[in-house]
């Protein structure tokens, strides 16, 4: 099962134990610390395979012209810029994000490219989305649902905003899937990627939180059997490139 943290009082930020209340500040400050960098830190920690996952992911989306779609944790807009084609002008799009850093990243970056219309930007907390049940024809979230506190909570708030018949989907980093290949996934998310982060971005602590909640992650079994607890029917999931992330879906039947 996933942490309690409002009834425990403690939860995970990487590998250590925190108080419920303190890790949303503090997964904030990493988020602060990486926002500038946020493409750069995708690129070392998936050696650059981030982005066919996020088209792959979007491309396979059940949304389609007219919709009305909320990217959770929506960072730079990576997810939303490649949706915003597919629900067309009479569509829109909401990009959510608990960091203000991140969220001007992602507003100012969608503006850049000319993608103005139809969007919506709006700072919010995955756990307690400030939306009415049923608004929504897709709820998605890439990367992000690691750094919740509490996933019950954040999945329970998906399925309530979503209309019935929509989708959800969560990208996320998960658990390899070959042993041979463990100890190199290993190898390079605890001594390489750090290491990396301090070169290029003077950052190490930032990165090893980062490789340490990737780890503190349900692997997709656990993922799929939440989703299912939080009332989502047909939950299934897709590993890509040997399970080092994962796609799940659900419906609101």
């Amino acid at each position: 099962m996933s942490e309690s943290p409002y009834t425990s009082g403690t939860t995970h930020f990487g590998f250590r134990d925190v108080a419920a209340r303190d890790k949303q500040k503090l997964v904030g400050q990493v988020f602060t610390s990486v926002a500038g960098k946020y493409d750069l830190m995708n690129d070392l920690m998936s050696l650059g395979i981030h982005r066919l996952w996020k088209r792959y992911f979007t491309a396979t989306a059940q949304v389609k012209p007219g919709d009305r779609v909320l990217d959770l944790a929506g960072g730079t807009g990576d997810i939303a810029a490649l949706l915003r084609e597919r629900v067309g002008k009479t569509g829109s799009i909401v990009l959510g994000d608990i960091n203000a850093g991140m969220l001007t990243v992602g507003r100012d970056r969608m503006t850049d490219r000319g993608l103005v219309a139809g969007m919506e930007y709006v700072q919010l907390n995955a756990e307690a989305l400030p939306f009415p049940d049923n608004s929504f024809d897709l709820v998605t979230i890439a990367f992000g649902l690691r750094n919740v506190t509490d996933k019950d909570a954040a999945l329970g708030q998906m399925y309530r905003v979503l209309k019935v018949g929509g989708q959800a989907r969560v990208l996320e980093f998960s658990e390899v899937t070959p042993e041979w290949f463990k100890p190199v996934y290993d190898f390079h998310s605890f001594k390489v990627l750090p290491r990396l982060g301090k070169l290029f971005a003077g950052d190490a602590d930032s990165y090893q939180y980062l490789a340490e909640s990737i780890r503190k992650h349900p692997p997709q079994e656990q993922l799929k059997a939440m989703m299912a607890a939080a009332g989502f029917a047909r939950v299934r999931y897709t590993n890509l490139s040997a399970g080092i992330v994962a796609i799940h879906d659900g419906y609101k039947a």
